[in-house]
């Protein structure tokens, strides 16, 4: 029989390359851990100078502005949190465990299924915080001029929490393939735009106002836009691109993101929910304190997208040899992760421990503010290392699928740093008692983590 002509039959749909999956699948773990992290370590260090210069521009403004944004930071942390680290891995999870076990078609329809859970939450997060902010921020300890500022900056920022979620939707989509470099170079260039744009706005330069806290607000929605954009141009003109066919919703593939990005999500808010209530127990020593205290635990924070650089690189290696059922590479994956990172996170704590004044100066000049800020450096600082380990074996669970017991190593965390503060508040106790069971919960929280890894057995579904 005579084959059809040529321009009569169907268009072939392009393959997700094989090369790339089996590359993650071969490749020496060590050199291919630095390939995938490299691009993300470089966006860690833009992401830390957009966080410094928010606080720097703001912190210009006086106290009072500063103090407002400690308030709102975990929040920002939790939006974050949950639509890169949380959900954002259930989606490059699900894609990577699809693409190692050849399920190219599934890769796409989770690519589809990914952007709708992003919508819906993103859409939850601007809603929940315009109408619950401000009974939030005073639970925080917020008052006058100091909650004031939070609301004018939250409500910006949680406007736009859409473009957030589009965002870094987008970016775990192509680091779930094992691409790094494209979701990386993006935000870097957001970042670039992100930090003079904030400066410009708030503080007012080229004939035009300042804008306040609120300037640096606008910066963070635009930029944020402005990557959503970039990167669903990138991902429409890959093999990636779901077509019609895979927006046809199906429980399955909510369930594939699901079962690991709900769960993440529950980690990611129990460390928000950490960060929130000592932010509320220590608002009760005054507005000096919590200024000092956001100046500190933002070196905190901000280690979090460096070492997340680690764990991006980890995840799809990790789910790519889940998926293909090489389990014992797998873990010991993992484990390489783990020792890198826990030696960066121990090389700052120590560093800032030693001189933490090198750090809080840089933001406030009010000798306590300084007292505060480095006081918390220095109780907190040598506890990095287990928060460094915590962070890349949650990314490594992510990619197993099995993210249950880090979360409750979390759980255990959470409890101790909020009973122990309370007591420490209903006895009237010093702020350095609050800061050490923050360092007490890191350990614990890394310890546990890493003997739920040993522990679990990645082959069970």
């Amino acid at each position: 029989m005579d084959q059809p002509p040529v321009e009569a039959r169907p268009a072939a749909r392009p393959h997700i390359k094989r090369l790339a999956t089996q590359r993650l699948l071969d490749a020496p773990i060590l050199p291919t851990l630095g390939r995938l992290a490299g691009p993300p370590a470089l966006l860690a260090l833009f992401q830390t100078a957009i966080s410094i210069g928010d606080t720097y521009f703001v912190g210009r403004l006086g106290t009072e502005p500063l103090a407002g944004l400690a308030l709102v930071f975990p929040l920002i942390m939790l939006l974050q949190m949950t639509s890169a680290g949380a959900m954002g891995g259930g989606v490059s999870s699900a894609i990577a465990r699809a693409l190692g076990a050849g399920e190219e078609e599934a890769a796409r329809a989770l690519v589809a299924h990914g952007l709708v859970i992003a919508l819906i939450l993103g859409l939850t997060f601007t809603v929940l915080l315009l109408g619950t902010g401000a009974g939030l921020y005073r639970l925080l300890g917020g008052k006058d001029d100091a909650l004031a500022q939070a609301l004018i900056y939250s409500n910006v920022v949680f406007s736009g929490a859409i473009a957030v979620w589009i965002s870094n939707t987008f970016a775990s989509v192509l680091r779930g393939s094992g691409n790094t470099l494209v979701p990386s170079l993006v935000l870097i260039l957001a970042a670039m735009i992100h930090v003079p744009l904030s400066g410009t706005l708030t503080l007012g330069a080229f004939g035009l106002p300042s804008l306040g806290i609120a300037g640096a607000g606008v910066a963070y929605v635009t930029t944020f836009s402005l990557a959503s954009v970039g990167m669903a141009l990138y991902v429409w003109n890959t093999p990636l691109r779901p077509s019609r066919a895979h927006w046809r919703l199906e429980w399955r593939r909510f369930r594939d993101i699901l079962r690991v990005g709900a769960v993440s999500s529950v980690s990611a808010l129990q460390t928000v929910l950490t960060a929130v209530i000592v932010t509320g127990f220590v608002g009760r020593y005054g507005t000096a304190a919590l200024a000092g205290y956001g100046v500190g635990v933002r070196l905190e924070l901000l280690q979090v997208p460096l070492v997340f650089s680690i764990g991006q690189a980890m995840l799809p290696m990790v789910g790519t040899h889940v998926g293909a059922g090489h389990l014992a590479r797998a873990k010991d994956i993992a484990w390489t992760g783990a020792a890198i990172a826990g030696a960066v996170s121990l090389a700052i704590g120590i560093t800032v421990a030693i001189a933490p004044q090198v750090w809080v100066g840089i933001f406030s000049d009010d000798p306590q503010v300084l007292e505060a800020g480095q006081l918390y450096l220095r109780i907190v600082g040598p506890s990095y290392t287990f928060l460094g380990i915590a962070i890349v074996l949650y990314f490594a669970s992510q990619g197993s699928g099995h993210v249950v017991w880090p979360v409750l190593a979390g759980t255990v965390r959470l409890l101790l740093v909020v009973v122990g503060a309370a007591l420490v508040l209903a006895l009237s106790g010093p702020l350095w008692a609050v800061f050490a069971l923050v360092a007490v919960g890191l350990v614990v929280f890394g310890s546990l983590t890493a003997l739920a890894v040993k522990r679990t057995d990645w082959a069970r579904r």
